[in-house]
């Protein structure tokens, strides 16, 4: 699994390092404009053969979510949720779900 952080919604990438220090076991990446400028700060999950996640208006508090989102994503074959609700607040921030 790969997280990528958009580097281009905070102009010093600063946000990059924040989801690399709560996600210290994963595959945190910056990456140039995920197109979700309006809901900046974006943060995507994406695994082969995965559905792939894009989240929008990410900020620290959002962190622990962050991390279970992580969990359970890691854990699911599909990278699909019977219940969006396993999400948290998440689930209002998805911009997209890109099947696998």
């Amino acid at each position: 699994m790969r997280v990528y952080v958009c580097a281009t919604c905070m102009p010093d990438g600063g946000f990059v390092e924040v989801v690399r220090e709560a996600l210290l076991d994963r595959d945190v990446r910056p990456i140039d404009c995920m197109s979700g400028c309006d809901r900046a700060q974006c943060v995507a999950f994406r695994s082969a053969g995965k559905t792939a996640y894009l989240f929008g208006e990410i900020t620290e508090a959002d962190l622990s979510e962050l991390r279970t989102f992580a969990r359970l994503y890691e854990a699911s074959p599909d990278g699909t949720f019977e219940d969006a609700r396993v999400l948290g607040n998440l689930r209002t921030k998805a911009i997209a779900r890109i099947p696998g």
